[in-house]
């Protein structure tokens, strides 16, 4: 497993962030785990998000009954492009993990590959710190730069 960096963000103002004209954001539902699982597993490289498309499923069915922290899904969002979830950010009151901060943590944050580098990511990211409202943290590969780009344009650092 790659290197990984654990960043947090202290509560700061944020800048609006813009969407493509088809995509908008809703909060997520139970009802959402298949159609986020099966994005979950097209999103990442082999292997990253599970062996197949049921265990990418099973992984965010299981994100949804809080195996990795209560799931607020008043803070995590999903962006849709007509009635497809094309992107997807999910945020706990704390992780359950001893050497995280005690803070609300993202779990997971993944696009479409085709929706990549359109302010998707951005977007949701953005709304997910609205409403937490205060500090953040999550886990980044060290070796994902496109991601820490991002994260560093919030604010995050490293813990």
């Amino acid at each position: 497993m790659p290197d990984m960096l654990t960043l947090v963000r202290s509560p700061a103002p944020l800048s609006v962030a813009a969407l493509p004209a088809d995509v908008v954001l809703r909060a997520p539902e139970p009802d959402d785990a298949v159609a986020v699982g099966r994005l979950y597993f097209d999103a990442y490289e082999p292997g990253i998000a599970g062996a197949d498309e049921s265990e990418a499923i099973d992984d965010i069915r299981a994100s949804f009954a809080g195996e990795y922290g209560a799931l607020r899904l008043d803070w995590s969002w999903l962006a849709l492009s007509g009635e497809t979830v094309v992107g997807t950010v999910l945020i706990v009151d704390r992780a359950p993990w001893p050497d995280t901060p005690d803070c609300p943590f993202i779990i997971e944050l993944f696009t479409a590959r085709n929706c990549r580098r359109q302010g998707v990511g951005r977007a949701l990211v953005a709304a997910c710190i609205d409403a937490a409202g205060g500090e953040v943290a999550l886990r980044v590969n060290q070796d994902n730069s496109a991601a820490r780009r991002l994260y560093a344009s919030f604010g995050f650092s490293e813990a």
